[in-house]
């Protein structure tokens, strides 16, 4: 027990908390969500807080535990008990032994053990077990939600809250520390080696003078569409995290050597992994991502698909933290580090001129485009603040597959057009933008029937209706008003550029994002809602 926690209590009841996602599903303003999940919180134990915390936000603190779709249907008809008894901590025993259930057999094992779970649930908490398992829990309840719910619950400013969960990368272990102990010393999820923080995100700008007038002094850097990478080195030792926390320094040697060659004993950067063309452009992002397979041969996949790393931050170094310094002084510390090898194609407080021309030479080395980077901000850790701003060549938004209709002709018996949503935040669901089968070819067609027959929650004739958790960058030409699709907006001549595995569903663009180019192509945005991109700075 951590010091200042109070002594064990019983454990909370499935029940309460199915009862409070209900209220919070069925409350309308943030507020009232906010107050409701609060006062769950402040009396539930301390050992359910994490537990508790991971489903109402709609995973399970186990991650991915093995369960698909076939699985949960072989399950669904478990009669329910009458009277609820199964407490958080009895599911999450469950789900622990389900995930750790390997070799021959494990697939019935895992079924028999959900079954036997489910049968001590009620119908109400059959119901939220289910959607729990297939991702589908839409009470509300984001994590940004349950931030201030926490900090409302703890009696603490919520602004320091927030901060904690960005330096931690979650919020279950804030809650836990916030919610059971007598004086909460927050100041402990600070930056730490080898503890990844989430990274800083960036909203979009129309063009360079866009961006100059947001931001004021400001640097450009080469948008490079590769993959997110944060390196922490302690001495001699180097590990590499991707943008989602997970280490993956067995598979980045190349990353470990660069980092573990320049003249600093600690150090945190932040930069991007790109596989690189014989002519030094960048290859594929799918290329790239080919390096990061859960199974592979890396010395093999080396010397055939050798990666070059590119770093634009430096959120530490010889033990002092950085991350709250203005990026001026950051790209200081990180140009003597990393030098002309490492570091990102950068240009300081540009002039007009010379801004064009930097701008015209990204994309004549293939890249994507530039990041425009106030010189005055601090590193916001898991924000998506307005101090990085990213200027795209080609129009395109990240969107989740929300189903796919049966091909005809030559795609027959392909899941082919794809359903397009964005992401409500309001309502923590999806909007449907439109359809496109453009762009896909047989390669992806194949991959993607396959995978979303894996992701399917129901079908009708022509139709597979999928789990929301695919995201797929499409490119369009522009956003036309559209009664026929809820969100009031739809895609002219969309056509899919790329899957997005690194991403999730719930760093999708937003709708609001949608209607903003909808506003700003008709004249009518006056600047007050900027675009919320959840596109990192690749």
């Amino acid at each position: 027990m951590t010091s200042g926690e109070p002594a064990t209590v019983a454990r909370t009841l499935l029940a309460d908390l199915v009862a409070t996602s209900r209220d919070v599903r069925e409350a309308s303003r943030r507020l009232a969500k906010v107050g409701r999940l609060a006062a769950f919180l402040r009396r539930i134990g301390a050992d359910d807080i994490e537990i508790a915390v991971a489903f109402l936000c709609g995973g399970l603190p186990q991650g991915r535990i093995g369960v698909g779709f076939a699985a949960l249907g072989e399950v669904r008809s478990t009669p329910p008990t009458s009277s609820p008894g199964l407490t958080l901590g009895e599911v999450d025993e469950v789900f622990e032994k389900v995930a750790g259930t390997r070799g021959r057999g494990s697939m019935a094992a895992r079924v028999e053990q959900l079954r036997d779970m489910l049968g001590r649930a009620t119908r109400d908490e059959q119901d939220f077990l289910v959607r729990l398992l297939h991702g589908e829990i839409r009470q509300g309840a984001l994590e940004s939600v349950l931030t201030d719910a926490v900090a409302r619950a703890a009696g603490l400013p919520a602004a320091r809250v927030r901060r904690a969960v960005m330096m931690a990368g979650g919020l279950g272990p804030v809650a836990r520390a916030a919610l059971a102990e007598t004086d909460p010393d927050l100041s402990r999820f600070s930056l730490r080696m080898f503890h990844p923080v989430q990274p800083m995100l960036a909203q979009s700008a129309d063009s360079v003078d866009d961006a100059l007038a947001r931001l004021g002094a400001m640097a450009l850097d080469h948008k490079l569409d590769g993959a997110r990478v944060q390196v922490h080195k302690d001495e001699t030792e180097v590990r590499v995290f991707t943008r989602h926390l997970r280490d993956v320094t067995a598979a980045v040697p190349e990353v470990v050597e660069a980092v573990g060659a320049m003249p600093a004993r600690r150090l945190v950067l932040d930069g991007e992994v790109l596989a690189l063309g014989h002519d030094g452009t960048p290859l594929p992002f799918q290329v790239t991502m080919r390096r990061f397979g859960r199974k592979l041969d890396v010395a093999a996949l080396r010397r055939t698909l050798p990666l070059t790393p590119f770093f634009f931050d430096c959120l530490l170094v010889d033990g002092q933290d950085l991350i709250d310094d203005p990026f001026s002084r950051r790209a200081d510390a990180l140009a003597e580090l990393a030098g002309s090898r490492w570091l990102v194609s950068r240009v300081l407080s540009p002039g007009p001129g010379e801004a064009a021309a930097f701008v015209d030479e990204a994309r004549r080395a293939g890249h994507e485009g530039v990041m425009a980077k106030s010189l005055d901000a601090g590193y916001a850790a898991g924000s998506r603040g307005a101090a990085w701003l990213k200027i795209k060549q080609a129009t395109t938004l990240d969107l989740v597959v929300l189903a796919a209709e049966w091909g005809s002709g030559r795609r027959r018996g392909w899941l082919s057009n794809l359903h397009l949503g964005a992401r409500d935040p309001a309502r923590n669901g999806f909007v449907m933008l439109g359809k496109t089968f453009k762009g896909l070819t047989d390669e992806l067609l194949e991959w993607q029937t396959r995978r979303f027959l894996d992701l399917e929650i129901g079908r009708d004739r022509h139709t597979v209706f999928v789990r929301p958790e695919l995201v797929v960058e499409i490119a369009f030409n522009d956003v036309q008003a559209s009664p026929q699709y809820p969100g009031g907006v739809a895609l002219r001549f969309a056509r899919v550029k790329r899957y997005r595995d690194d991403k999730t569903a719930a760093e999708a663009d937003t709708i609001e994002t949608v209607r903003a180019i909808h506003r700003r192509a008709m004249g009518q945005d006056d600047g007050s809602a900027r675009p919320d991109s959840s596109s990192d700075p690749d």
